[in-house]
């Protein structure tokens, strides 16, 4: 079935700024839709709209660094038939306006995280040790906690980890189920032209409670199709392109 899976996905890529159905995706899956979006799910952990939604919103990220393009335009070029609502939808997702989110990205230095929560008995927290599967040297990685499987937003509770850290911390968790979502990238000088791999790590929706410490260990793996776009602004993931920014970010 991920064949199928990876079929809609391309044509989410190809076609994003297009109106694209549920059907169109069905049948680029040759699947029945009821069923593609049983396998959708399984596969990605996420419906087919939210995953289109998030490829669009990573193309509107991508042209809003790259390109002089107006909001407006883009807000067309990526789908959106409202200015207004890709606004607000973008700003939900990245943790910026667009307008902001192109101001600060075009700083090296950029980065949306103020410091992280500490402590604090009346929330959970979660701890636990970040691997990688063989020897691959690290640059920034990113931990959070989010509400949903998605990672779009502010992270409830957050960690950033050197090269030489492997063990995150968060804390000032909520009570309730939170999504585990870790991203870096590989530290390997990136061929010429290329961009560095994506690193990411999941796991099970995690269940915080006051005063409580839950233990984790996630493993990094390189990125795949089936991964959806990290949409929350952070500086080292969005600014990537060596092309483009050399090792400026």
């Amino acid at each position: 079935m991920k064949d199928a899976v990876h079929r809609a996905i391309e044509t989410m890529w190809k076609h994003y700024g297009e109106p694209v159905s549920l059907s169109d995706l069905a049948d680029a899956a040759i699947l029945s839709r009821f069923y593609f979006s049983r396998v959708f799910r399984q596969v990605t952990g996420t419906s087919p709209g939210r995953f289109l939604s998030a490829v669009r919103l990573h193309q509107a990220k991508e042209l809003l660094r790259e390109s002089e393009l107006s909001v407006t335009e883009i807000s067309y070029e990526v789908g959106y038939n409202s200015p207004g609502t890709f606004t607000s939808r973008f700003t939900r997702s990245v943790g910026l306006s667009p307008t902001r989110y192109r101001d600060h990205a075009r700083l090296a230095d950029f980065c949306s995280l103020p410091q992280p929560p500490g402590p604090d008995p009346r929330h959970g927290t979660f701890v636990g040790t970040v691997l990688r599967s063989g020897v691959v040297p690290l640059r920034t990685v990113y931990v959070g906690a989010f509400s949903s499987s998605v990672p779009e937003g502010r992270p409830v509770a957050w960690d950033v980890l050197g090269p030489e850290r492997q063990r995150f911390q968060l804390h000032g968790v909520p009570d309730g189920a939170w999504h585990i979502r870790v991203a870096g990238l590989d530290g390997s000088p990136p061929e010429f032209g290329t961009e560095r791999r994506m690193l990411v790590g999941t796991c099970p929706a995690v269940t915080a409670q006051s005063g409580r410490v839950v233990k984790l260990d996630i493993t990094l793996r390189p990125s795949s199709v089936f991964d959806l776009p990290m949409l929350f602004a952070l500086p080292e993931l969005d600014c990537r392109d060596q092309r483009l920014l050399a090792d400026a970010c």
